[in-house]
């Protein structure tokens, strides 16, 4: 049987996967990927400590997803934004890299 502590394991793999990824990546479509593997490492622990967590009445607590689908659609709206500006950055500056983009303006 799949423990909490399995859950967790998994979560904070995927957190440092993605962290190493923003920390390290230079490109700007790698670091927005990176970004939402964190956010989904966040979703991944809420569900398990959501399904694992039990009410008085003998019922998981629900709680915990309900956030999840809100962390979601913040990520959806992240993911849309950050995606638009990549494409306005690319067609303004041809580049994606991190270290070519010095200044504010276009």
């Amino acid at each position: 049987m799949i423990t909490l502590g399995d859950y967790l394991v998994v979560s904070a793999i995927l957190f440092t996967i993605g962290f190493a990824g923003v920390m390290l990546r230079r490109n700007l479509i790698i670091i927005l990927m990176s970004l939402e593997l964190m956010l989904n490492a966040a979703n991944l622990s809420l569900v398990a400590f959501s399904r694992f967590r039990v009410g008085a009445d003998g019922l998981p607590d629900y709680n915990a997803q309900v956030f999840v689908f809100f962390v979601v659609t913040v990520a959806a709206a992240e993911v849309a934004v950050g995606l638009a500006l990549l494409v306005a950055l690319y067609r303004a500056r041809q580049t994606t890299d991190v270290a070519d983009i010095t200044s504010l303006k276009f």
